[in-house]
Formats: C-alpha cells, structure tokens, sequence
C-alpha cells in the first residue's frame, strides 16, 4: 500500500561535538507533524550528522519512532534513515525497521521516500503487514 501526504518539522539543533579538519559532528532532534493523508501522527527523530568545508557534501544517520494511526490502524513503528549529499546531489534510505510496530501496526514493513519542495516536505510510505 501506498500512502502519501506532507509533514511539518521543527529542528532542534546541538552544537558541534567533534570538529577535524573542518569536517563538523553534530546532533539535531527533529520533531515531525504529519498534516495529511492516510499518516495521522507525530515522530521525534534522533540524527548525527557530518557537515564537510564542502557546502553541498555531507551525510547523517537518524532513528525516528511515529506515534499515530496509519489508514486508522493505531501503534508506533521505527524508521531508519541513511542519507548522504555529493555536490548537491541526495542519496537517502528510509525503511521500517523490522519487527518495530506496535499495537494495530505489528508486522508493518516498508520503506519511505521524503521530498522537499519550496519549502514543504513530502512523504510517500510504501508498506505492508506480513
């Protein structure tokens, strides 16, 4: 199944924990709103990140735990994020993590695709129950 719609987001970032070289560590928590469609919740999400001299490199790691209903099913499931930017161009995973539903969403499994345009971010969760 396929669900889609838009999320808000609030970051809350840290300041830097390691610096070398000009290559910066840092952790942000991000709390999530998901404002439409068929995902009716909220998330936190915990992410390190590394920030190059590059302006358009970089890469983070992120575990997000959605609170809500899905299509009125009622539970938590976890996401994964691996993402990573070369000369601007995106690279990002973000999938369920196995066994992490709870609730009306035990055996959820999939994986999400986010984009931002103008300013406003976009989910697309391919899932299922198995």
């Amino acid at each position: 199944m396929i669900a889609k719609g838009t999320f808000d987001v609030t970051l809350h970032p840290e300041p830097p924990y390691d610096d070398a070289g000009g290559v910066t560590l840092a952790r942000v928590r991000v709390d999530k709103t998901f404002t439409s469609g068929p995902l009716e919740a909220t998330s936190t999400v915990d992410m390190f990140g590394a920030r190059t001299k590059i302006p358009t490199s970089a890469g983070y790691v992120a575990i997000e735990r959605i609170r809500g209903a899905l299509d009125g099913k009622r539970g938590t499931f976890v996401m994964q994020h691996s993402g990573s930017m070369h000369g601007g161009a995106m690279s990002l995973t973000v999938t369920i993590v196995p066994d992490s539903g709870t609730e009306d969403l035990v055996g959820i499994r999939g994986s999400m695709k986010i984009d931002i345009k103008d300013k406003q971010h976009f989910y697309e969760l391919d899932y299922s129950f198995g």
